[in-house]
Formats: C-alpha cells, structure tokens, sequence
C-alpha cells in the first residue's frame, strides 16, 4: 500500500506530508482545491511523463517522494532484486522535476531511469479515472487482466516458452535449407571439380620429383658425352688404370728384395685399383641412366605442364592439389548428408509447432471458461450500480495457430452495450463519463482478488451519480478496499461516509504581506467531527445546516 506521500514544490503546493492507511481512504474538497495536483504529484512519483510546469511558481524544482509498504513476495521486491537494488523495508520512490525539463528518479535513494520508476509503479498503483485510457480501458491490457482472473498465468508462461522453442526449430531449419540451397547450386561444379582431380591424382612432392627428372633429361646429351670421357681417362690403353697396374707389376717384382718397405705403396695401388673399378662401375650406370629419350621427356613435361595449370586452375600450390580434392571430397559427402539434416530439422521444427498449438488451444480453452466467469462476476455488480439495462462482454477472437504469438492464439477485449438492443463496443466509446467510471468499478471489484495492484486510486468515480446509485458505489468501494488500499477522490456525500480514512483538500494565502501572499493546496486528516462537518457541507453546500449534520450523520451511521 502506499504508506506516505511527500510534496516538495509541486504546482501550489509547497510543502505536503501525507500519511495513509490500509482500507477506503477519500480525498473531498471545494472544485479547484487542488485534488488533481495531488494526483498528478503521486503519477510523478510513480513514473509519469516529466513536466516542467509542475514545479511550484519562484523554484528552480520540485520533488515528490511515494513510500509504499508491500509483502516480501511482492512483483516489485524481484523487479528491484534483477536490477541490482535493495529490496529490503519500505519502497521509496522519488522524482526530482526541474524548471529547464529535466528530470531524476531514486529508488531507495539509488538513481534509476524513468522506465524502471514506471515499471514499479505500474506493479503498485493503479489510477482509474474518467479519462483515463490506460489499465482497464486499455484493449492491449484486457488478455493479461482475463488470465490473471483465470489463473492463466502458469499457462502463458509455458506459452511463451513453447513459442520460442518452435520459433527457434523453425529459423534453424530455414537456416540449414537456404545453406543447402547453396551447397547445392555448386554440387555440379564441385562433382566436375574432384572428377578432374582424381583423374589427375597428384602426389604430394611429385612436381619437384618431375621438375628435377626433365632438367635432368634436358641436358642428358652433353652428360653423356662427358661421361665416356671420364670413362676413357680411367680405362683403355693409356688410362688411369693400365698405368696404375704397371706400377703395380713393378712393384710387386721387387718387393721381396725391398725387404718389406714396398709394402705400404702396394697396399696404396691395390686400393686405387679397387676405387677406379668402382668410379668406372658408377659411370657406366650413369651412362645408361642418362640415355636420351625424348618420349619419356615428353611424358614427364606433359604430366608437371597438367598439374602447374591445375595448381593455378584452383589457385593453389601443385602440393595442395591432393589436400584440395580431398576438402571438396567432404563438401560433396555434406550436401548429401544435408537432405538427412534437414529432413531431422524438419521434423523438430513440426514437433515444437504441433506442441505450442495444442498448448495455444488448451489456453485458449481456459480463456473461453474464465471469460464466461468473468462476465458473470461483472453482471452482478452492474445492477446494483444502476447498470441493469447494460451488457458486459468479453471478446475472445481466436487467430488461426499460425498466427499465434508468444502469448497464444487469442486476442481479448472487453466490450460492452448500455442498451437492450445497442451494439457491443469498447468501453472507452461506448459509455458516458459517470457510466464509464461505474463500468471500471464493476470490473474492478470483479478482478478484486486477482492480480490487482495494491493501492488503487479512483479519480471522481462517482461523477454524474447521486442518492441511491452513489451509495452502491461507495459500497462497492468500500468492498474493493477488504483487498487492496482504495484512494477516492470524490464530491459524494454518500461514498465519503463509507470511508475508513478521510482526508479533506483545500486552497488557502500563504502568510506573508498581501502582495507576497499566494494561493497554496494544504491536505489534513480528518477526526470523526471534522469528518461529519465535511460531510454536512458536501450536503448543504455553502451553509451547513443542523439538518446537513443530521443527514451526515445518518450517513455515517449507515456504514457496514
């Protein structure tokens, strides 16, 4: 409930303390006193739009402070714990305005923005008034009001989760198709692609091996050529080699007479003898090996020539070629597979829709039930506030599942006919000023237990009734105030007697020299004679009269 309300410069209003209670609480006064200044202070408070013609005439601001005292368990209390805030003891909210636009919010003494400051106040008050087109009047609201009547809640939330699950399956799989689409716009190029390179087939080192072959062919003749003369240098007649067993012949024949000291230079010889036979083997394979033969060339030439244009073909190294045929190997391998992914996909994607639509239709199910209870619950207040001839109706259009959102299938609004006969419409165009108010009470005293804030304020609910239909809507009021706090601003005598808290609002010169004197909106509470004078004058008018005391008396008396 809202606690305590403080006012600092605010309009004509320079300094106000006010301290509520739980129960029906009114706020009378003369037309002008100042009732709505103090309304449009507390929507500041509470996240309003900012203002800059509410600060108070010769100060640079005003500031407006609402301390509200709810449960631990309270929407609020969590909405304070997710941004990182106190949740503990009373709720202070509080708005700085300045004269220049600007504006500041504190929660707890802590700087939020203003879209926290109305989220929160949202949660714990609630303003209804003639032209109030917010809460109640609001067809955008009227789907959440019906499921917290039902109890719905719990039904939404699986709801919304179902939604996002099937939104999900389906952008995964229009995800996967649209890849496959493209994977498979290139499946001819990259089946042409390995086709060519495994005909190709290349090896890894293979166009260094072929480069060195055809250099080495290239210049096969003049090899060839030096080779047999190195081979002539060792061998023949007048070569290394006949010379070398000469002087090996020699040697050997006089060896023995040299007493051993040949020895060593015979050793010597037999070795060169060994190593030029072994030279002269060497370039005899060389010889054969460097035969000339130009079809060979050509084969060699042609296959690095086919694997150079491939590496350029696919800009990539001739080594890379085999890694290249592989990777597009795979790619082929995953379009194939792709038709069994999306098919999986798919299938998820069917399972999430079908889920969310039989959960959407089951919701929607409950919806039609809470609707027609709804409607009863509403039918009975309307009579006794001197509705009988109107209708009250909720409206449940239900889209087709594909076109359900996170919150169902159904759109909800409350439509109603003042007349027998007249066509249903939204309340807003339908009903007159003082009906329109009356309609709002009916709904409200019919949601009472259900998901309503926990201060509710009613601006001239009351206005354009009188005699019998005022006192209903006083006892209406004062029904709705066993649930939740209940601030009435109201010229009834009749619903100001029903009151458990009255508080009287009114414009009076500030002290001071008459030309520094100005008008200012003071606000007190009210003790049991006060309250039955105030209520005498709400009778009588100007001049209270013994009978306007007797009849408020009466008044007073007549309460529950």
């Amino acid at each position: 409930m809202l606690a305590a309300l403080s006012i600092r410069d605010i309009v004509l209003i320079d300094r106000l303390e006010l301290v509520l209670d739980r129960g029906l609480c009114t706020l009378t006064g003369e037309t002008g006193a100042g009732k709505s200044i103090l309304l449009d202070a507390l929507g500041l408070a509470i996240g309003a739009r900012a203002d800059s013609g509410l600060v108070g005439q010769g100060v640079e601001q005003g500031s407006v402070t609402a301390v509200f005292d709810v449960p631990a368990t309270h929407p609020a209390r969590a909405t304070l714990r997710d941004n990182g805030l106190d949740a503990e003891g009373d709720l202070i909210l509080r708005r700085v305005q300045t004269r220049d636009g600007r504006s500041r919010a504190f929660v707890n003494d802590q700087p939020v923005s203003i879209a926290l400051l109305r989220q929160l106040g949202d949660a714990l008050v609630e303003i209804h008034g003639q032209h109030d087109e917010r809460g109640l009047l609001d067809a955008s609201g009227h789907r959440a009001i019906l499921d917290a009547f039902g109890g719905l809640e719990g039904a939404v939330a699986e709801a919304r989760k179902l939604h996002a699950a099937a939104a999900e399956a389906r952008t995964a799989l229009a995800d996967h198709v649209a890849l496959l689409a493209r994977a498979k716009a290139e499946q001819d190029y990259l089946t042409h692609v390995v086709g060519e390179l495994d005909e190709l087939a290349p090896r890894p080192g293979e166009e260094t091996a072929l480069a060195e072959e055809r250099t080495l062919m290239m210049h096969a003749e003049k090899i060839a050529a030096d080779l047999i003369e190195a081979d002539e240098a060792l061998s023949g007649d007048g070569g290394l080699d006949a010379r070398l067993n000469v002087a090996l012949r020699r040697l050997a024949r006089v060896a023995e007479q040299a007493g051993g000291r040949l020895d060593a230079s015979i050793e010597a010889l037999e070795r060169t003898l060994n190593e030029a036979a072994d030279a002269r083997e060497r370039i005899a394979e060389a010889m054969r090996a460097m035969e000339f033969d130009p079809a060979r060339l050509e084969k060699s030439e042609t296959r690095l020539f086919a694997l150079r244009a491939a590496g350029r073909k696919h800009n990539v190294a001739v080594d890379d070629l085999a890694a290249l045929a592989d990777k597009l190997r795979a790619q082929l391998a995953d379009i194939e597979g792709g038709e069994a992914r999306a098919a999986a996909l798919a299938k998820v994607a069917e399972a999430a829709s079908t889920a969310y639509a039989a959960h959407a239709r089951a919701l929607s199910t409950g919806r039609q039930k809470a609707a027609a209870k709804l409607d009863k619950e509403v039918a009975k207040e309307l009579k006794p506030l001197k509705l009988d001839k109107a209708q009250f109706k909720t409206q449940i259009d239900v889209l087709p599942e594909a076109q359900g959102g996170p919150e169902g299938i159904d759109r909800v609004s409350f439509l109603i006919s003042t007349n027998p006969g007249a066509p249903f419409g939204p309340l807003i165009k339908i009903a007159s000023g003082g009906e329109l108010s009356r309609f709002v009470l009916a709904l409200k005293v019919a949601l009472a237990s259900r998901g309503s804030a926990p201060t509710l304020i009613f601006d001239e609910v009351d206005s354009g009734v009188g005699g019998a239909v005022a006192e209903a809507v006083g006892r209406r009021l004062a029904e709705l105030a066993k649930a939740a706090q209940v601030i009435v601003v109201t010229h009834s005598p009749q619903v100001a007697a029903l009151a458990r808290h009255h508080f009287r609002i009114s414009k009076s010169a500030t002290n001071g020299a008459a030309k520094s004197a100005r008008l200012a909106t003071r606000i007190e509470t009210l003790d049991a004679g006060e309250r039955r004078e105030e209520i005498a004058r709400m009778l009588a008018g100007a001049t209270v009269t013994d009978e306007a005391r007797a009849a408020a008396d009466r008044l007073i008396g007549s309460q529950p």
